[in-house]
């Protein structure tokens, strides 16, 4: 007969009860092992901050104060956390006090705020 069906009263109660969930602690660590292989990956993707040159510098500001004058859109190409980001917008204010460019997209007329050491590349549309 199984045990299974046996009533609960006429079972044994002295049968010991084994190590339970210690057996499967060392199982308990995988989750965090998982997290790390894929922060692993994600900074393998990730580049570093690329260094410009004064020229590219001025090219850029010059690019900025004319998109500003002639209220033009443009397309900047900026670095954030290890990524390219592309972002259209309409070039409001450069504050050179703060070092940053305030504009607002085109797409959602949402207000960005780019600093000048993230900008990368930029381009009149």
């Amino acid at each position: 007969m199984d045990y299974r069906d046996m009533p609960r009263e006429s079972l044994n109660s002295n049968i010991p009860k084994g190590r339970g969930m210690i057996k499967w602690a060392p199982f308990a660590t995988m989750p965090e092992q998982f997290e790390n292989v894929r922060k692993m990956q994600e900074d393998q993707v990730k580049i570093s901050r690329p260094e410009l040159s004064d020229d590219r510098l001025e090219e850029i500001d010059r690019t900025l104060k004319n998109a500003l004058a002639l209220k033009r859109q443009v397309r900047i190409e900026y670095y954030h956390d290890g990524y390219k980001f592309p972002v259209d917008l309409k070039v409001i204010s450069v504050d050179v006090w703060s070092m940053m460019v305030v504009g607002q997209r085109t797409d959602d007329e949402e207000m960005v705020f780019i600093s000048f050491i993230d900008i990368l590349d930029i381009v009149m549309l």
